[in-house]
């Protein structure tokens, strides 16, 4: 008898726990934050290869002309500065004349070093100065006679460069360009300065 006591006294007591717990509010679930979108900076650094291709003008002897070429260079980045070097070798058609004689450049290649600074949300564009040494050749002709010389001088500009999808980045530029002194045929001599504007695209490495 007792035994059967004790056994309904506990089975109650079970009964009034399990109520009690069935009658508790449960907690409501934490919501889940969803991660914050980082957006990928663009990275500058590395090689690049590309073409280029522009006009020059009002140089020595009102010259003018077009060129178009190849561009090869070498980024560095750090934080939003980006400084590196480009060279270039481009065919030119670029003459200018006066009453006396006519100045010619068929070629024209620079080696500059370039700074640049990485803007926009994301660094994608890079406005940039650029300096270094030029070279080209200046042909000097008076009447039936010329000459032509090989010639180092120098190229001071800037310009903006973008990405554009993958590895592939478009740029416009200018540059000035002296090549200083030509070739003296007679008594005539001869030199050669010009503006020049063009664009570029670059691939990647």
């Amino acid at each position: 008898m007792k035994n059967l006591l004790l056994a309904s006294v506990g089975l109650f007591a079970l009964s009034v726990g399990s109520a009690a717990a069935a009658d508790m509010p449960r907690r409501a679930a934490m919501p889940v934050k969803a991660p914050a979108y980082v957006s990928q900076m663009y990275n500058w650094s590395g090689a690049y290869i590309g073409i280029n291709g522009g006009g020059a003008f009002s140089g020595s002897n009102s010259s003018s002309g077009g060129l178009i070429g190849g561009t090869l260079g070498y980024n560095l980045q750090s934080g939003p500065l980006v400084w590196g070097i480009e060279g270039d070798l481009d065919w030119t058609r670029i003459r200018g004349s006066s009453a006396i004689n006519e100045t010619s450049n068929r070629w024209l290649s620079t080696v500059r070093g370039r700074l640049g600074y990485a803007m926009g949300a994301t660094g994608s564009v890079m406005p940039y100065i650029t300096g270094g040494v030029a070279f080209g050749d200046i042909n000097n002709a008076v009447g039936a006679a010329s000459s032509r010389t090989s010639k180092t001088g120098y190229a001071l500009g800037g310009g903006i460069e973008a990405a554009l999808t993958g590895p592939w980045t478009a740029k416009v530029e200018y540059l000035y360009v002296d090549l200083g002194n030509g070739p003296t045929v007679g008594a005539v001599t001869s030199d050669f300065h010009t503006n020049i504007v063009r664009a570029g695209l670059n691939y990647r490495f």
